[in-house]
């Protein structure tokens, strides 16, 4: 449990401020950012599995981020840095799915995972390692078995995929 209260130390020095004395809009706040750097850092974790960041998967992370928990291109930079530092700290997805909560909903798990399907294929495979890394993580995250494969498939027909082959199963 140690290593749950530094995440959540760590998280919420990241976004500048501990929980202690906020309202309960600011808690809020501050839950949803823990959970956008908790899953920024999955996304980091999934590009980073190959040993090797390629330029497609950094584009890929960047737009994916981006789209979902940035308003600019600055912002989802600034996030997938922390990210990455939050990452390299824990090494351990099951802290990170942890921060991410149940409350949201099998949708927002989905679309978790769905994006590291992406992110795993951005470099025009994804190799053995990634498949069962992310695969894993479709676990860590509460999905069964079909779930996981419906977001393997939704990554493929997003169509931000030039390499969209390489997450055929």
């Amino acid at each position: 449990m140690a290593l749950f209260a530094r995440l959540i130390s760590y998280a919420s020095a990241a976004f500048g401020s501990g929980r202690s004395g906020r309202s309960a809009q600011g808690t809020d706040a501050a839950t949803e950012g823990d959970e956008h750097l908790a899953a920024t850092a999955l996304l980091v974790h999934v590009a980073r599995a190959d040993g090797v960041l390629d330029p497609a998967e950094s584009e890929r992370l960047t737009r994916l981020v981006r789209s979902r928990y940035a308003a600019t291109e600055s912002e989802a930079n600034e996030l997938i840095s922390r990210a990455a530092a939050f990452d390299a700290e824990t090494r351990d997805m099951s802290s990170l799915v942890e921060l991410i909560g149940r409350e949201g909903g099998s949708a927002e798990r989905e679309r978790i995972l769905t994006m590291a399907w992406s992110v795993a294929g951005a470099d025009g495979e994804v190799h053995e390692f990634e498949e069962a890394l992310v695969w894993r993580l479709g676990k860590l995250l509460g999905l069964d078995e079909a779930a996981i494969g419906l977001a393997r498939a939704n990554a493929r027909t997003a169509g931000d995929a030039p390499a969209a082959d390489a997450i055929a199963p």
